[in-house]
């Protein structure tokens, strides 16, 4: 029997970003004492303040700066997954990165799939919450990473996520913590969750295609 959840909305705050509710399906994943199905990625604070996902990892193409992490962790009302490079930016320095995002309050860290497991290694060595090591391929060293201290991985694989999904899952059993990517549509994100994925990452769409269906609704009343 499904049960009746009652719900409660604001007239200000009504336009949000909902993720698929097909994510819901998950089992999750307990990090710091905190139940997390679904991630929604983004580093954009409007769309981060205003969305209903349980936790929100914040990765992005350039060199990780603390000024960044820091405005997401101020208005982020969920937990905050950081990225820390590993890619352009290695060795000592993301080591560095990961200690301030901990003590700035992130749940976790996030290293690029190129993080060597010796910067994985030394990064363990050095904080006390998870580290997230990225898996674009079946090919990437999982086992490595996982051996020198990531926690949880991410499969960030394209058309093939569910697929490496599987292939870990078989290989370590349900206990491994797994995020990954969900696909556009809610068959896509189911097939990732009976794939073996925990939680699912979710991409929201942008500030700019939000605001053009804005103002498309803005024309259609002043033409009525």
């Amino acid at each position: 029997m499904e049960k009746y959840i009652p719900e409660i909305r604001s007239q200000l705050r009504s336009r949000i970003i909902e993720v698929p509710s097909v994510i819901y399906r998950a089992s999750g994943i307990k990090v710091l004492g905190t139940r997390i199905k679904s991630l929604l990625f983004s580093t954009d604070v409007s769309i981060i303040k205003n969305n209903n996902a349980n936790s929100i990892i914040a990765v992005y193409p350039f060199t990780p700066q603390l000024s960044i992490t820091q405005a997401i962790l101020e208005v982020a009302p969920v937990p905050v997954f950081a990225g820390v490079g590993g890619g352009l930016t290695t060795g000592r320095r993301a080591v560095d990165i990961a200690l301030q995002a901990e003590l700035m309050g992130a749940y976790g860290v996030v290293v690029n799939a190129p993080t060597s497991n010796q910067v994985i290694r030394k990064m363990y060595n050095r904080i006390d919450i998870p580290i997230i090591a990225t898996v674009g391929t079946i090919d990437d060293d999982y086992k490595g990473k996982l051996d020198a201290g990531a926690r949880i991985l991410n499969i960030s694989g394209g058309a093939r996520t569910s697929e490496i999904v599987k292939h870990i899952r078989n290989e370590y059993g349900k206990e491994l913590p797994i995020i990954a990517t969900g696909g556009p549509t809610d068959e896509s994100i189911l097939a990732t969750i009976e794939a073996g994925a925990n939680a699912i990452t979710y991409t929201p769409p942008t500030t700019a295609e939000i605001f053009a269906g804005v103002m498309e609704q803005y024309r259609n009343k002043r033409e009525e």
